[in-house]
């Protein structure tokens, strides 16, 4: 890289040196979940610790390996991570385990297709088309809502063939009320408290939950009413999904929540991967030069479509990268459930395993210079542990929608950098955990049409 590319550090999460008190960890983690990562997880594949119960964090490929493939089952979600999902999401394909969780996977598998998928294009080429009118006028705009308002309108092509029964602003803003309440770790689940006890977060979390419950079982309920050949979309797969080995079918309550989950998980992280990668351009004016000459090269004024993709390799790179630096989850937690090794360390029953992924990807000895941003780390042919990098888990609960993201994402981000110049803009990102790595206060940029 040019010594101006490496003048650039994109914002990082607050890293603690030494070790915290057990009420400075219950205040960071309900400012900021990422600050529980210690300094040393960025260097050491492994790190244990106590608070309460023994913990582990681990940072390590074949570790992770064996976690998310090899011994899948010894590690169940946490349930204080179930706990913040389930007023939302209860026990949907995200937050289930076992045998309840494989028959949900079967039966959204077909939607994400690449047939499928490739079909859906046309939808995401225009709402990129929506987006470059929108950001026309130029001038200082946040780019996380604009992006969350772009995305929205795919995810619900693919969920309900549509989105006349969705306010899309007021469902955004229940689901940023949410992540900003329940979304939260409480300090009483680090006084061991039990889940029955009422958490604050969740009791202030009601409205907006039933803002987007509310919005999704009328879209639900017109389906039900509707006599038209099925839309073959998310919800007919769900209306018609059957365990095979129990004859069990969705709930009302069942279809609501894996809606409610698959049009936020949809969404959320699409827009926030372009978002982040617009930020990281703007300020790496060589990078934005770049990606400007290769999608103008192809798309030649058009909006970009599927099968422009594969010509625009580093639009991909600097999406990868930006999921690098800004993975949409950034930690997630484990109970453990019988005793094993990772990493030659013991590991025992009732332990928590913290799967840092933030630190993964800018751990010291997996990445070189890994504070940087360098979309070369994601050329064409370069080797990595499959397990080293995770934006979309592994195993067999990798993301259903990677795919569907990542061509969401690549339309967009280079119909807009084939049409916009972007330069940085105060108050710069801070990077946030709650459910995902959110920016705050939001990515501002300067945005300038170009002729």
């Amino acid at each position: 890289m040019s010594a101006a590319a490496q003048a650039f550090i994109p914002a990082a999460a607050p890293v603690h040196k030494r070790r915290l008190s057990r009420l400075e960890i219950a205040f960071a983690a309900r400012r900021n979940v990422l600050e529980l990562i210690p300094a040393i997880s960025y260097r050491q594949p492994i790190v244990t610790g106590e608070v309460l119960r023994r913990w582990h964090m681990l940072a390590d490929p074949a570790g992770y390996k064996r976690v998310l493939l090899d011994n899948l089952a010894n590690y169940p979600k946490s349930e204080i991570m179930r706990r913040m999902l389930r007023p939302a999401i209860g026990e949907s394909l995200f937050n289930a385990d076992g045998p309840e969780w494989k028959w949900q996977r079967q039966a959204v598998a077909p939607v994400f297709t690449h047939r499928n998928v490739v079909a859906l294009a046309p939808a995401m080429s225009a709402t990129a088309a929506r987006a470059t009118q929108r950001l026309a006028s130029g001038g200082r705009i946040e780019l996380v809502a604009q992006m969350l308002t772009a995305t929205f309108d795919v995810i619900c092509d693919v969920a309900l063939s549509g989105r006349e029964h969705f306010d899309a602003a007021a469902f955004s803003h229940a689901i940023t009320r949410y992540f900003q309440t329940a979304g939260h770790t409480s300090l009483l689940d680090f006084l061991g408290l039990p889940e029955w006890f009422p958490r604050p977060g969740e009791l202030i979390a009601g409205a907006a939950v039933r803002t987007m419950h509310g919005m999704v079982a009328q879209a639900i309920e017109a389906r039900r009413r509707e006599t038209s050949s099925p839309a073959d979309d998310l919800l007919d797969h769900m209306l018609a999904a059957e365990d095979p080995e129990t004859g069990r079918r969705m709930s009302p309550e069942d279809l609501i929540y894996n809606m409610q989950f698959f049009i936020v998980a949809g969404h959320e992280t699409t827009a926030l991967a372009i978002s982040w990668a617009l930020y990281l351009l703007a300020n790496s004016p060589e990078h934005q030069q770049r990606a400007r000459a290769e999608t103008r090269a192809q798309l030649n004024g058009k909006v970009a479509e599927a099968g422009d993709l594969a010509a625009m390799p580093f639009i991909n790179q600097v999406l990868e990268e930006a999921m690098r630096l800004y993975p949409p989850v950034g930690l997630l937690a484990r109970h453990v459930v019988a005793r094993d090794e990772l990493c030659g360390r013991t590991i025992n029953p009732n332990d928590i395993l913290f799967l840092p992924i933030w630190a993964l990807h800018r751990h010291e000895l997996l990445w070189q210079k890994p504070e940087l941003f360098d979309p070369e780390r994601f050329a064409p042919g370069t080797m990595r542990d499959r397990y080293q990098y995770l934006p979309f888990g592994a195993g067999p609960r990798v993301c259903v929608g990677a795919n569907f993201a990542m061509m969401q994402a690549g339309i967009i981000l280079s119909t807009l950098i084939q049409n916009f110049r972007f330069r940085p803009a105060q108050p710069s990102p801070k990077p946030v955990m709650t459910m995902t790595v959110r920016p705050d206060p939001g990515i501002f940029l300067v945005v300038e049409k170009l002729a």
